[in-house]
C-alpha cells in the first residue's frame, strides 16, 4: 500500500485532545521553509523546548518534532516568517481546533496586544492563513478565489461549507444520509459521512457489515450496528483514548533484513500509515505501540523523509506521469466549472439591476408603501397582510411582492419571472447599485479563478512535457547534438507562446507610483499628497535620495539605496545613471507632462537634508516637506515615459522611463505628452499590445487598460512616433 502522506479527519479530532496539554506554551521563533513548510519554535514550561510543525505541501501534517529533528534554520527570512515573529513572538499558546469535521486546524494564541488564528488547511492544495482575533486575513501562503469562498488578505476568512460531522451526528440525520444514498455502504460511509476510505471501511469491519453491500439492502439492523460502531469511535476520541499506533508494511517475502535500517524499521519494512488507535483494518500489517499520538506522528513522518530519501533514483524507473496528468486535468474541469459559476451569477445580477430600472415606477411604489407604512410604525406583519391584500385586489406593486422579510428588513419582488431581493429601507437606486457591485465583486472571483486555471494549465503542460521528454530519453532521442543544448538557452519568444502562464506578484509598493532603475534601483513616487507625506515618513532611509520637480505638483521621488544584494544602505554609492532617470521619472509624473511641455528642472537631495518641521513662522501644507542644505540640480531633464508587459518572474504591467523597462519587459510603448486624456491613452495602448501578444487572453488578464493607466503620467497623452 502507499504510504500516507496526509492526516485524515480523525486524526485531527485525536489532535486535538493532545494538543491541549501545551496549552501555555510561549512561541519564541517561526520560520518558513520553501512555502509549504511552517516551524513555530516554542517554550512549554513541563516539557521544555517544542517545535510545532505544519506542512501543507504534498505532505501535509500537523504535530510536534523532537527538537534533534527540526531542519536548519533557512537564510534569510521571507516577509510571511517575519509578520510572523511580529505577531507571535511572546504569544502564549491558548489552543487548537478542528473546523466541523473538515481537515482544518486552527491554532490559538495570545498576546497583550491582541489574539492571532493560524489556520492550517490540510486538503486540496493545502494553505496556511494567518488572522486577527475577528478572522480578518493578515497573510496567507495562497490565495483562495474560488465561487464558494475566499482567502485573501484584508478580506475576512471563509471556511469551506459545513459537512457532516459523523462523530456528532444523530441517528436522525445518520439515516437520511444513508436513505438519501444510491451506492453501497461503504462509499456512503466515506462520501455522504465523510469518514474517507480508510474509516469507512473501519467502521464496516469493527460492525459486521458487508462493506459491498448495496444501500437499498442495508435494514434497520444494519443502521444500529453501523450507528453503535460510530458513536463507541466517537466515544474514544472525545475521551482521549487512544492506543497509537505505527504500521509497516514487509516489501520482501525472504524476511532478509541484513541491511538492519533501523530508522526505518529494517531494510525490508517501510512505514505506512499512522492511526490514533489500532485498526482491524491493518491486521495485516506490523503495528508499532507508542504513548502519543504526537510522538507517533512525528516518528512517522521522520521515517517516511528517510525512507524516500533512500529510494532508488527516480530516473531509474518511469515516474506516473498519467495519474498527474489526470490530476490537473481534472482540476481544471473544476476551475472552468468554477469560472462559468460566475459569469452566470455575475450575469444575474446585472439582468436583476437592469429589471429594477426597467420597472422604476413599480418597484419605487413597493419600496415607498414600505418605507411609509414604518415611519406610521407598522409592524411587518401588518405590512405583509396590506401586500397580500392588494395583490387580491389586482394592484400590480402587490403582486410583483412574493415575500416579506422583518427579520432582515427585506422584501423579494418577482419581476419577468426573476426574484429579486430588496432592501425595503434603500430606495430603487441604491438597490441597483448593490446588484451591480456585488456583480463586479463576483466577477473579481472570476478573474482569480482564471489566474488559477492558468496557473493549472502551466504545470499540466510541464507535467506533458516532462512525460515527453521521458519517452523520447527512453526510445534513445536523449543524445542530441550541441545545437540542442544551445537552443534551449535561447531566450523564450513570449509574444508568439499560444499560452502564457500568470505568475502574479503584488509588491508592497505597488500602491504607489514604481519602477527599478537599469542598475537594479527601486524608485518609488507619491501618487498624491497623502502618499507624499507616507514617503518622507515612512520610508525614507539613511543613504536615499529624494528627488522633486521645481514646478508645482510633482511627486515626492524616493530612490531607494538598497541594491539587489542588499547590501547596507549606508555602505551604497548610487548610480548616477540612477539617478538621471530618477530624476526623468520625477518630471514626467509631475505637472510638467500635464502642461505639455517635454522638460523641467529637478533638484535632488539626501534623505537627511529632508524634514517635515517647518522653519520658524513657516508652515507645511500635507505631502509638503522642508529641505535643508544644498540641492544638485537636473537641469531641462526630458520627459520620457514608456509603458511595458513584463513576463518573467512576474507576469505583470510595468511604466516608467524607457531605458529604465525596456530590457525588462518583452515588449514596450513610449509615450510623449499629448491630446488623448489619459483613459483614452491607455485603451490605445491595450489594442496595441493585445496586437502584439498570440495570446490576448493574457494581456486582458494582466493588462486592462484600468492596469495600464496606474503606470502612465498625468494629463494627456499619445504614443510616440505615431
Amino acid at each position: 500500500m502507499d504510504p500516507k502522506r496526509e492526516l485524515t479527519s480523525v486524526d485531527l479530532a485525536a489532535l486535538v485532545g493532545e494538543f491541549g496539554a501545551y496549552e501555555g506554551a510561549k512561541v519564541d521563533k517561526a520560520y518558513l521553509y520553501g512555502d509549504d513548510l511552517v516551524r513555530l519554535k516554542m517554550r512549554d514550561f513541563d516539557r521544555g523546548r517544542m517545535e510545532l510543525i505544519l506542512e501543507v505541501g504534498e505532505v501535509k501534517r500537523a504535530h510536534t518534532v523532537a527538537p534533534e529533528r527540526v531542519p536548519d534554520a533557512p537564510g534569510r527570512p521571507p516577509q510571511f516568517a517575519m509578520m510572523l515573529r511580529n505577531r507571535l513572538s511572546g504569544a502564549d499558546f491558548a489552543g487548537v481546533e478542528q473546523y466541523e469535521f473538515d481537515r482544518i486546524l486552527e491554532f490559538v494564541f495570545e498576546r497583550d496586544d491582541g489574539t492571532t488564528r493560524i489556520i492550517v488547511e490540510l486538503f486540496g492544495q493545502g494553505n496556511v492563513a494567518v488572522t486577527d482575533g475577528e478572522y480578518e486575513v493578515i497573510d496567507c501562503l495562497e490565495t483562495v478565489r474560488l465561487k464558494s469562498r475566499t482567502v485573501v488578505p484584508g478580506s475576512r476568512y471563509e471556511f469551506p461549507d459545513t459537512r457532516t460531522n459523523p462523530l456528532t451526528v444523530s441517528r436522525e440525520a445518520f439515516d437520511h444520509e444513508m436513505d438519501d444514498s444510491d451506492t453501497d455502504v461503504v462509499r456512503t460511509l466515506a462520501t455522504q459521512l465523510n469518514f474517507g476510505g480508510l474509516y469507512a471501511e473501519e467502521v464496516c469491519t469493527r460492525a459486521g457489515v458487508e462493506k459491498g453491500m448495496d444501500i437499498d439492502d442495508a435494514d434497520e439492523d444494519v443502521y444500529d450496528r453501523l450507528y453503535e460502531t460510530i458513536e463507541r469511535l466517537a466515544l474514544d476520541i472525545r475521551n482521549g483514548n487512544f492506543d497509537p499506533r505505527l504500521y509497516l508494511e514487509t516489501e520482501d517475502e525472504d524476511g532478509d533484513d541484513a541491511d538492519g535500517d533501523e530508522a526505518n524499521g529494517g531494510s525490508d519494512d517501510r512505514v505506512v500509515d499512522v492511526t490514533p488507535f489500532p485498526l482491524e483494518e491493518h491486521d495485516d500489517l506490523d503495528g508499532e505501540p507508542y504513548d502519543s499520538f504526537l510522538s507517533a506522528l512525528d516518528d512517522y513522518f521522520f521515517r517516511l523523509e528517510l525512507a524516500e530519501e533512500e529510494e532508488p533514483d527516480p530516473t531509474d524507473q518511469r515516474p506516473d506521469f498519467e495519474s498527474e496528468i489526470a490530476k490537473h486535468e481534472r482540476i481544471i474541469e473544476q476551475q472552468q466549472g468554477a469560472i462559468e459559476g460566475f459569469e452566470e451569477e455575475a450575469d444575474a445580477l446585472r439582468e436583476q439591476a437592469e429589471l429594477l430600472y426597467a420597472e422604476y415606477g413599480l418597484v419605487d411604489d413597493i419600496l415607498s408603501t414600505i418605507q411609509g407604512a414604518r415611519e406610521r410604525d407598522r409592524s411587518w406583519e401588518d405590512i405583509r397582510e396590506r401586500f397580500e391584500e392588494g395583490a387580491e385586489q389586482g394592484i400590480d406593486a402587490a403582486e410583483a411582492v412574493v415575500e416579506v422579510d422583518g427579520s432582515d428588513g427585506t422584501v423579494t419582488v418577482e419581476i419577468d419571472d426573476e426574484r429579486i431581493d430588496l432592501d425595503a429601507q434603500q430606495g430603487v437606486e441604491q438597490n441597483a447599485d448593490r446588484l451591480y457591485t456585488e456583480a463586479k465583486r463576483v466577477e473579481e472571483k472570476k478573474e482569480g479563478a482564471l489566474a488559477a486555471i492558468e496557473n493549472t494549465r502551466e504545470d499540466l503542460a510541464d507535467a506533458e512535457r516532462r512525460r515527453d521528454e521521458w519517452e523520447a530519453d527512453e526510445s534513445g532521442g536523449g543524445d542530441g547534438d550541441e545545437d540542442d543544448e544551445d537552443e534551449s538557452d535561447l531566450p523564450r519568444d513570449w509574444l508568439s507562446e499560444p499560452s502564457i502562464p500568470i505568475r502574479e506578484n503584488e509588491p508592497w509598493f505597488d500602491r504607489f507610483r514604481w519602477f527599478h532603475t537599469s542598475d537594479g534601483y527601486l524608485v518609488i513616487g507619491g501618487r498624491n499628497a497623502d502618499q507624499n507625506e507616507e514617503l518622507v515618513k515612512k520610508y525614507l532611509e539613511p543613504g536615499d535620495k529624494v528627488l522633486h520637480t521645481q514646478a508645482h505638483g510633482g511627486p515626492v521621488t524616493v530612490l531607494k539605496a538598497t541594491d539587489p544584494s542588499e547590501a547596507s544602505s549606508s555602505d551604497i554609492e548610487l548610480p548616477e545613471s540612477s539617478v538621471e532617470e530618477a530624476a526623468q521619472f520625477a518630471v514626467s509624473y509631475s505637472s510638467v507632462w500635464k502642461d505639455g511641455r517635454y522638460a523641467g528642472d529637478v533638484y535632488a537631495v539626501d534623505s537627511d537634508q529632508v524634514s517635515k518641521t517647518p522653519e520658524s513662522g513657516e508652515y507645511l501644507e500635507k505631502g509638503g516637506f522642508a529641505i535643508r542644505g544644498d540641492r544638485t540640480y537636473y537641469r531641462d531633464t526630458a520627459v520620457g515615459a514608456a509603458v511595458g508587459i513584463q513576463c518573467e518572474p512576474y507576469t505583470r504591467v510595468i511604466g516608467g522611463p524607457p531605458s529604465a523597462i525596456e530590457d525588462t519587459a518583452v515588449t514596450t510603448i513610449e509615450l510623449e505628452p499629448g491630446r488623448y486624456a489619459q483613459a483614452d491613452a491607455a485603451k490605445r495602448l491595450y489594442r496595441r499590445f493585445r496586437e502584439r501578444f498570440e495570446d490576448e487572453t493574457f494581456v486582458r488578464k494582466i493588462a486592462s487598460p484600468d492596469r495600464i493607466q496606474h503606470f502612465m503620467p498625468p494629463g494627456g497623452s499619445r504614443i510616440k512616433d505615431e
